[in-house]
């Protein structure tokens, strides 16, 4: 027997029982539902037929999805994948609890990171008494820079996650956000607060760009809906907390300790996160499984002119440096490229920016209309919250049960459209909401009444940004990092932007009118929006080079 033949992985001298990860490989609906086919022998090479960027006939993708055993040209090359269907190292056949701590850990990251962008707004006035500013906009643009810099970061962060590995990205990333929002608690002027804001909200942008992906890394789309929804309900939750913990520390100490309180819990996170946090990209598994093939081989000497590739590769040669450069650029391309980022970026951008638009204007309408005190103020933001709760929980259970009942009903084959039904009520409930909400404070109601209008924004909110993300992560399933970077920038510049014109906005038209103008945006986008993708989503699919 051959060095080769020993190895349980590949083998030149027959082909090897290989399963490529539904996720990864590209075809017309999941390649986990088509039916699997086994030629061994034939002498064509794996790399005509599994997915490389550049591919777009649908005849070779959909023959790419059904190959469970690949192939080997000759007898001097060895095609790594994963040791059939079952193999413990695929991260879909990983335990429930390997995937949940995973997902739990993910999900912590992002919930502490927009914790961190919005804690500081109660203390605002004591960091402008400590720096002596007096301009209104430079307060705000030291608690908005945090956000700014969630739209920057996921452009080259997502891109790393699909070169280096998910996981080795997200603990170095969360490791840089807690040394500078530690030193946020210990500027000594404006100017270092921002600059060291803004570096901190780079390192806190991964989650924004990785999270999804490592989900749909693990799950199968018929399974992924609750963990997803956990995770997406993580950056809209978290700025809700922010305020009424921060007011108290803000109150009881301290700013500084705004800043040193959320560096604490993400490093226990991160400490955390060094045992339930894995690599789940296959692509860089497969290339690290190859790596240590190739060095038993050299060791064992028989290795000399035999090639090692993954199933991802054509060859075993790669041009690295062309590799990171499309990489790199693969988000910038898909805005350009992609309607389905263009569109849902678009409408996903708007709703972030009114999330963001609530949380400014909730302590001026309960202060100013309803002359409450500091304490009662931050409370008001739990309808907010309970509204983002609840409405996540119930479309928990809702994405997965809809996409199984239409994928039945379309023979067994799955499709992202069928996350799009579940987004329909939110694009109703946001206006709704922020008509309530405006025309309430208004009229000077009862104070429940915007509070019932903070609350219907919040569902609203979740229900679209949660079905719109794992549409995004169903039809890009290969490149989900890139093309949530993609939606994360127009999202966070968003949620930069609102609050800094808010105040002009309702200054001149008052909370009823500015409201109407925001609801009827809402409507005028949302709602044909969905409707598109849910009419013409799988041509536009078909004619992408990147979606599935």
């Amino acid at each position: 027997m051959s060095t080769v033949d020993s190895l349980p992985d590949a083998s030149p001298a027959h082909t090897v029982d290989v399963q490529a990860p539904p996720t990864l490989i590209p075809s017309h609906s999941d390649s986990s539902e088509l039916p699997t086919t086994n030629r061994p022998g034939s002498p064509t090479s794996l790399s005509n037929t599994v997915h490389s960027e550049g591919l777009n006939n649908k005849r070779q993708n959909d023959a790419a999805a059904t190959k469970t055993e690949p192939e080997v040209q000759d007898s001097n090359t060895v095609v790594v994948g994963w040791d059939g269907p079952d193999d413990p190292s695929n991260p879909r056949n990983w335990t429930t609890k390997q995937k949940w701590g995973a997902a739990l850990t993910v999900s912590a990251f992002t919930f502490i990171l927009p914790v961190s962008s919005s804690m500081v707004a109660p203390a605002a006035s004591q960091v402008a008494s400590a720096f002596h500013i007096t301009d209104q906009f430079q307060v705000n643009l030291t608690i908005s820079i945090f956000v700014l810099a969630y739209g920057f970061g996921p452009l080259f962060l997502g891109p790393l996650c699909e070169i280096f590995g998910r996981a080795t990205i997200l603990r170095a990333c969360n490791l840089f956000f807690v040394v500078w929002n530690l030193a946020c608690g210990f500027a000594q002027s404006e100017a270092q607060l921002i600059v060291f804001r803004f570096l901190a909200g780079i390192g806190g942008s991964a989650p924004l760009a990785a999270g999804g992906a490592v989900l749909g890394d693990m799950w199968a789309p018929e399974e992924r809906g609750k963990s997803v929804v956990i995770y997406s309900l993580a950056p809209l939750l978290g700025p809700v907390v922010g305020p009424i913990a921060g007011g108290w520390i803000a109150e009881k100490s301290t700013w500084r300790w705004v800043f040193w309180s959320t560096s604490i819990a993400a490093f226990l996170v991160q400490l955390l996160g060094l045992w339930t946090l894995k690599e789940t990209y296959t692509p860089v598994l497969l290339d690290r499984k190859a790596k240590a093939i190739r060095a038993k081989l050299d060791t064992e000497g028989g290795g000399s002119g035999k090639e090692v590739r993954t199933i991802f590769q054509k060859t075993a040669k790669r041009d690295y440096k062309q590799f990171f450069f499309v990489s790199i650029c693969r988000p910038f391309i898909m805005s350009a490229q992609e309607p389905i980022i263009q569109l849902l970026g678009a409408y996903l951008a708007f709703v972030y920016g009114v999330i963001y638009l609530v949380l400014t204007t909730i302590p001026p309408i309960f202060t100013d209309i309803y002359h409450e005190n500091a304490g009662i103020v931050g409370l008001q933001y739990v309808s907010l919250g309970m509204g983002l709760t609840i409405a996540s929980q119930f479309n928990a259970r809702m994405l997965d049960i809809v996409y199984r009942q239409l994928k039945a009903k379309n023979g067994g084959a799955g499709e992202p459209e069928f996350r799009l039904p579940c987004i329909f009520p939110g694009t109703i409930l946001l206006p709704v909401g922020l008509l309530i909400a405006g025309w309430g404070a208004q009229a000077h109601t009862h104070w429940i009444v915007p509070d019932i209008g903070f609350a219907l924004i919040g569902a609203g909110s979740v229900l679209t940004f949660q079905g719109m993300q794992m549409y995004v992560i169903d039809a890009f399933s290969q490149y989900a990092a890139s093309a949530l970077a993609a939606v994360s920038f127009l999202r966070s510049m968003a949620g930069f932007g609102f609050p800094l014109f808010a105040p002009a906005m309702y200054d001149r038209l008052g909370y009823g009118v500015g409201n109407t103008v925001l609801a009827a945006i809402a409507l005028v986008i949302g709602c044909p929006a969905i409707w598109l993708f849910w009419i013409y989503g799988k041509k536009i699919r078909g004619a992408s080079k990147h979606a599935k």
